[in-house]
């Protein structure tokens, strides 16, 4: 009798412990997608007491999650309830982009504010483990502008294949020819006896990480869904529906690159045809002996990137098409010939056509959205 009620009153604390770090996070990331919210605020929407906020509230200012802001005076009468908002300045993310024969890494604050940031080569003809060794002495000289207040709660990944998230594992990338890697426990080894050991290392493909840098680092209820297309040295896509990244049963989603555009076109990376990469991609851009791409091949480009996202928009109906990666430096003359085509098809439906637009941070998309991945894994208490 005394061994089950010792174990019934380990489950019950067990569950309450569960039941606060999930109301932390939840009132968390409600300050974060609709800052300046009062106690009171926050308790009528999460549907909390409002002791049980102000209690929440005091710790996560004191831990460096919150802060509060001075009221604005209105000339109103009686007390004005104090605003919060994401503290910007002590709790900090490390993002990386593990990118085709180089890494960018950055340092971040909680809303997206990149405070340093590093940029190295590697040798692609190395094992993924020499790559780990530069990126582990690059995440540590960037964490060593951390100032002494400061404080980092977690690292993000951007990697260019598909990771399965169950495992930890890097299934596969194809411009490396890395196969099944467990590039988190690896990473984690690497950085063990170091200033970053012990920091809660998260993974996921390039495109979906720059998806949520998007959605977390600047959320709008007019950008759900979101739909972000990576196009670079391969094309990638990753989806955010309220809040939630779409990564598919095995990590997979959002490889868009090696949908077929074109029947018996140029032969694609995969062994294909006619796939999206082969007709968009860094290569199909750049395959004139080196020199900058015509504009016959930009238009010819922009016009497939049209159908893709035309194809795209049918499927996932978003509302908000961004597109990120680093074809974007080739600016209008790759992005004309998209807007034409979304435009054609739009009209020949009678339909408007789907929001456009740049993503946001430009080169740094897929390193800044690793952090925002640390930042998302560590806030969603259903995913912890």
């Amino acid at each position: 009798m005394l061994m089950k009620a010792m174990q019934t009153k380990a489950e019950s604390s067990s569950g309450q412990a569960q039941l606060k770090r999930g109301n932390r996070m939840a009132l968390i990331r409600q300050v974060r997608v609709l800052p300046g919210q009062s106690r009171v605020d926050l308790a009528n929407t999460l549907g909390l007491t409002k002791s049980t906020v102000s209690a929440l509230v005091r710790e996560l200012i004191d831990e460096g999650w919150l802060l509060e802001r001075e009221v604005v005076v209105t000339g109103d009468i009686g007390r004005r309830p104090t605003p919060l908002f994401i503290d910007p300045t002590r709790l900090l993310l490390l993002g990386a982009q593990v990118g085709i024969g180089h890494l960018r890494v950055v340092l971040t604050s909680l809303t997206g504010e990149v405070l340093s940031a590093r940029s190295v080569g590697y040798d692609t003809g190395l094992d993924a483990e020499a790559c780990i060794l530069t990126l582990t002495r690059t995440l540590l000289a960037v964490a060593a502008r951390c100032g002494k207040t400061q404080r980092i709660i977690g690292i993000g990944l951007g990697l260019p294949g598909g990771v399965d998230q169950a495992h930890d594992q890097l299934v596969f990338a194809p411009h490396l020819h890395w196969h099944e890697v467990p590039f988190g426990a690896l990473l984690r080894a690497a950085l063990q006896g170091t200033p970053l050991s012990g920091a809660p290392v998260f993974m996921q493909n390039d495109a979906d990480v720059a998806a949520l840098g998007e959605s977390e680092f600047n959320p709008s209820p007019a950008a759900d869904p979101l739909l972000l297309v990576l196009v670079g040295e391969g094309v990638g896509a990753g989806l955010v529906v309220g809040g939630r990244l779409l990564t598919g049963t095995r990590g997979f989603a959002g490889e868009v690159g090696h949908m077929v555009l074109q029947i018996d076109g140029p032969r694609c990376s995969c062994g294909r045809r006619g796939c999206a990469e082969a007709l968009i991609g860094g290569r199909a851009l750049l395959q004139q002996d080196g020199d900058a791409p015509t504009p016959q091949a930009l238009a010819q480009a922009g016009h497939f990137l049209g159908v893709l996202l035309q194809n795209l928009a049918v499927a996932y109906d978003p509302a908000c098409i961004v597109l990120g990666g680093s074809a974007m430096v080739l600016g209008d003359a790759l992005l004309a010939p998209v807007r034409a085509t979304l435009r054609q098809y739009a009209q020949a439906a009678g339909l408007p056509e789907p929001a456009l637009r740049v993503a946001r941070f430009g080169a740094d998309a897929i390193a800044v959205g690793a952090a925002a991945l640390a930042g998302y894994r560590l806030t969603q208490p259903t995913l912890l």
